[in-house]
């Protein structure tokens, strides 16, 4: 199903031809917010962002137009953890789309006059982050759980570090971060998985291999705390969650089970029927579960009327310890596990969402699980560790709570 390859200087390619017309390609880099120190907070998300300022072979609008301009799209983004620069068009145009983005990552110039310009698109950036308590408030909670970690810092960075980066910082980060034992291209589309080594080798196997100096620090001990921030929203928007196992955790599967069952997509989990549809608490309930390299968070968000808080607070605190000290029956797990399988795969339809996927996967493992093996984990979870999980990690004693009102 995948074709693995590595080129001569570590970079590694993960490849799937589905036979389509459209072929989404993408670089991962193992680099991300948290390993910026002090006054570079920031400086990964503003890479991403200037690295189609100009190139030594194209300005600006040469960089845009090269994928714009045959009905593709060229985007990026930044996490904690990675970086990824992909590009999406017809499978015709993989060639252009390579070359782009090798040019990207390996040739930017960083112009100090567009550098400036985009300065204040980042900071508007900010600001408008800001002015969304429902987004914010996971970067606040992360904040307080994390204090005084690299991992702890919004990935955008503060205004005032923004306004102080310039041409040579951002050279300088990108040369001793993004080497090519962090990267990662990943494939997913129309084109011959042999065309597509032989182009990978053209376009990003000319470059010397650089190796990664590992200087991530260990997160800081976990307290659980409570926080209030006075906001005068017309909702009370609202953070429950805690410590959950990581990348490499092994329980990490019935987790992400667990969280599925707790407040997944579906209209059907736990929180959204015990809450929203019985008693019309909130618009929104949602559980969301960010696994790390070295640490994993869980988190329980919701908007509520402020009167509904305490009984909100009870009926949440009710479903998680029913989970930690129930079994699931056996027809209830059964189900459980079919209706997450089935979400993985309908998700996995998207290629551009699994181009993401295995190319995340790839550079945290060196290989890809294809559905029938995730199928299998999933289906080898028992009762019983979902509940040991729920009773550990959603006990009281172990949750935080972040609250805007």
């Amino acid at each position: 199903m995948y074709t693995y390859h590595i080129l001569d200087n570590g970079i590694k390619v993960i490849v799937r031809q589905n036979g389509s017309a459209v072929t989404h390609a993408g670089l991962y880099i193992n680099i991300g917010s948290r390993d910026e120190q002090g006054r570079d907070e920031g400086m990964a998300h503003f890479i991403e962002h200037s690295i189609f300022k100009g190139t030594e072979h194209r300005r600006a609008w040469h960089i845009l137009n090269r994928i714009d301009g045959v009905g593709g799209e060229l985007n990026a983004f930044t996490t904690k953890e990675e970086t990824c620069i992909y590009c999406s068009s017809l499978s015709i145009h993989l060639e252009r789309c390579l070359d782009l983005i090798a040019d990207l990552v390996f040739h930017s110039t960083f112009p100090e006059k567009e550098i400036e310009k985009e300065k204040d698109v980042v900071v508007e950036e900010i600001n408008s982050y800001r002015d969304s308590p429902s987004e914010l408030i996971y970067d606040d909670f992360e904040e307080l759980a994390f204090a005084g970690h690299p991992l702890a810092h919004n990935i955008l960075g503060k205004p005032r570090d923004v306004r102080h980066f310039n041409s040579q910082r951002l050279r300088d980060f990108m040369r001793l971060r993004y080497t090519t034992d962090r990267m990662v291209i990943s494939i997913v589309g129309g084109n011959d998985a042999s065309k597509v080594i032989k182009l990978c080798e053209k376009y990003f196997g000319g470059y010397s291999r650089t190796d990664s100096v590992a200087d991530r620090s260990t997160p800081p001990l976990y307290h659980p705390f409570e926080h209030t921030v006075r906001r005068h929203t017309h909702q009370m928007h609202l953070l429950v969650g805690g410590l959950a196992p990581s990348v490499y955790d092994d329980r990490k599967v019935a987790f992400s089970l667990l969280n599925n069952i707790l407040g997944g997509p579906a209209m059907n989990s736990r929180l959204n029927m015990a809450i929203r549809e019985r008693f019309g608490f909130c618009y929104t309930i949602e559980s969301q579960y960010t696994p790390l390299s070295d640490t994993g968070l869980f988190y329980i968000y919701a908007g509520i009327e402020k009167e509904a808080h305490d009984r909100f607070i009870e009926l949440l605190q009710k479903e998680m310890n029913d989970l930690g000290n129930s079994l699931a029956g056996t027809l209830q797990l059964h189900a459980a596990k079919r209706q997450y399988v089935g979400q993985m795969a309908i998700n996995n339809e998207v290629a551009l969402n699994e181009m993401q996927a295995i190319g995340k996967a790839f550079l945290s493992f060196d290989r890809v699980d294809t559905l029938e093996e995730m199928q299998r984990d999933i289906e080898a979870v028992t009762a019983s560790e979902l509940m040991s999980l729920a009773h550990d990690l959603f006990a009281e004693s172990a949750l935080s709570r972040l609250t805007y009102e």
